[in-house]
């Protein structure tokens, strides 16, 4: 038996920059074809003399197999893209379409998040933001069972649903638990102390706090499940008559919430507030310590990379200008004046009474020797971990001022802020901020729309034949779709969204863990309105069957827990990491023993 096979491959450097990589990736799909051989057998192929040979002695190749169709071939999507049917060349494709949809995501981000430069936090933060990062997701649920035959959208619309739990159940497991390992601190009358971390890995004596308008998105998101719980009444009640109605009660509901939750955010943007006062006061903080490291009269830090406190005390007594030991707010201001942010406004009575909130323990309104050097030696840790932690450690100070520094630039460049003071009573504690202009509003006007363009072709063009290939190993291995999508296609759709969340909750304080736990609140709030309303049109209006009992169960397990659990609480010791790991294994198994054991599927 002689197999015979030709692969049609071309080479490319795939060294370069994410986006050369994503555009290779595009050309490299586009261009393979597909893989075709024939069988040889039987004794045709030798000659006894005297009879005439029916066929050729040797082999000959078709030039066009690589362009054919057979009757057990897959189907190419758009006719162009490559497909295949066997296990591994499924999962290449997996990867690689993920890979595209998660360059989509981040191209719809960075554009969404541009515009707050332009209509402020109230508008894009509020109703743009929400929608755009939820728009991948929304996309690949929506192609799940928009094409094809009925009793083909019944098939792949199941993974559409496991995109769907598994983007739920990732956020509120594995990502809220990594982020309470990565930013716990040490508590202290149940509360974390800010960047004190002494008790390691103690499951009850270190852990993180959060504020309470983090506990109220906590609420908002329990209230959004709303929805799963309508659409579960005609299993509860035995009846399948009502089902279509349930079905459209819930998507009503949906979009109410959708809308309501919307507007909530545009007239009371108090998550996209808090965002913009905390990477102003980072600004602040970047700026100090570069200012104080001009005039320092050696390095701020040691060479085993600790606070230079011989150092800090010099300049303490080089701002103290009356010499009574003691740093008033009118030698801070002094301090801020001479201070360069970077041709940024700021206000300096503001960023004067931002020092003195980090600084003064002692609340007389003035900074003494230890208070300064305790509040600058906070300022220079965190601006180590703020660093770029997989290069080399080098203790040179301007190093990692001038790291910090980029950061918080690219922060505030990418968050933009509104023109006007923002209100204390939706940021908490947090002083009122004035904001600065943008300097070129075209010129960002125009990125931000070819990145949100680009964002939205590569997520509409390559979210069908990511489920066709979701579909294709699921076929290639007997594994469940479902089961497929919940584990791998939420890594495509939400990997930034995570690292974000992570790299936010290592800074170890409390106002970086209140951001990270109000974003993933406000993602899985998105995903309990936005694609489930999406998802229910879907299978109202091509007339699906509604087969997904168990997973809308795992949905309301999860958020409820997780929910209820972030609704009365601020301070979530490292045990509670543990809580939110455990359930993610476990919402899998339960899936798998109603459908397996208890008929539910």
């Amino acid at each position: 038996m002689l197999f015979i096979g030709k692969l049609k491959t071309t080479s490319f450097n795939m060294a370069g920059k994410p986006s050369a990589l994503a555009l290779t990736i595009v050309f490299f799909a586009v261009f393979v074809s597909a893989v075709h051989g024939r069988l040889y057998r039987g004794a045709d192929l030798v000659s006894d003399g005297v009879s005439n040979l029916r066929q050729p002695s040797f082999l000959t190749l078709n030039p066009f197999s690589s362009f054919s169709s057979s009757s057990d071939s897959c189907d190419q999507t758009y006719g162009v893209l490559p497909c295949t049917t066997t296990i591994i060349g499924n999962l290449f494709l997996i990867v690689v379409y993920g890979y595209l949809m998660f360059t989509g995501a981040k191209f719809l981000s960075g554009g969404s998040e541009l515009l707050l430069e332009i209509l402020g936090p109230g508008i894009v933060g509020g109703l743009f933001l929400p929608i755009l990062g939820a728009l991948p997701d929304a996309l690949l649920i929506l192609v799940s069972g928009l094409s094809g035959s009925t009793d083909e959208a019944q098939s792949q619309v199941s993974v559409g649903m496991g995109l769907l739990a598994g983007s739920t159940v990732m956020l509120l497991t594995l990502i809220w638990g990594s982020c309470v390992c990565v930013g716990k601190c040490d508590l202290q009358d149940s509360l974390a102390v800010d960047l004190q971390d002494t008790k390691g890995f103690n499951l009850l004596a270190s852990g993180v706090s959060t504020d309470i308008w983090t506990s109220y998105a906590a609420r908002i998101m329990a209230v959004s499940v709303i929805p799963f719980i309508i659409v579960q009444v005609p299993l509860v009640l035995s009846s399948s008559s009502g089902e279509r109605l349930a079905i459209l009660i819930s998507l009503i509901v949906a979009v109410v919430l959708l809308i309501t939750y919307c507007l909530y955010q545009v007239f009371q943007p108090w998550i996209q507030k808090r965002r913009l006062a905390y990477v102003k006061h980072k600004h602040v903080i970047s700026g100090i310590l570069r200012h104080l490291k001009m005039r320092s009269l050696g390095r701020l830090m040691t060479n085993d990379g600790r606070p230079n406190e011989e150092v800090i005390r010099k300049l303490f007594a080089t701002i103290d200008e009356d010499k009574d030991n003691y740093l008033s707010a009118a030698e801070l201001k002094a301090l801020i004046v001479g201070i360069q942010f970077d041709e940024i406004d700021f206000d300096k009575d503001d960023a004067v009474k931002k020092v003195m909130q980090d600084f003064d323990t002692s609340l007389d309104s003035k900074l003494d020797s230890e208070e300064f050097v305790k509040g600058i030696s906070k300022w220079l840790e965190e601006a180590k971990r703020s660093g770029d932690a997989s290069r080399t450690v080098d203790h040179n100070t301007m190093k990692y001022l001038s790291d910090f520094d980029q950061q918080t630039k690219r922060e505030r460049d990418r968050l933009g802020e509104d023109v006007g003071d923002q209100s204390d009573e939706v940021v908490g504690d947090q002083s009122d901020e004035v904001v600065e202009a943008v300097e070129d509003p075209k010129r960002i006007t125009i990125k931000a729309v070819l990145m949100l363009l680009v964002g939205t072709v590569i997520a509409g063009v390559f979210a069908d034949p990511l489920v066709d290939a979701v579909d294709d190993f699921s076929d290639a291995t007997s594994i469940p779709a479902f089961f497929i999508s919940f584990i791998a296609l939420p890594l495509a759709t939400n990997s930034s969204e995570a690292v974000s969340a992570i790299i936010f909750a290592s800074r170890k304080n409390k106002r970086s863990a209140s951001l990270t736990f109000s974003e993933l609140y406000g993602a899985v709030t998105m995903n309990n309105v936005l694609c489930l309303a999406v998802f229910l049109a879907l299978v109202y209006i091509r007339g699906l069957t509604w087969d997904f009992s168990s997973e809308v169960l795992i949905i309301l397990i999860v958020c409820i827990v997780m929910g209820g659990f972030a609704s009365f609480r601020i301070t979530f010791p490292l045990w509670t990491s543990l809580l939110a790991f455990v359930l993610y294994p476990l919402s899998l198994a339960l899936v798998y023993i109603l459908d397996e054991f208890c008929g539910w599927s």
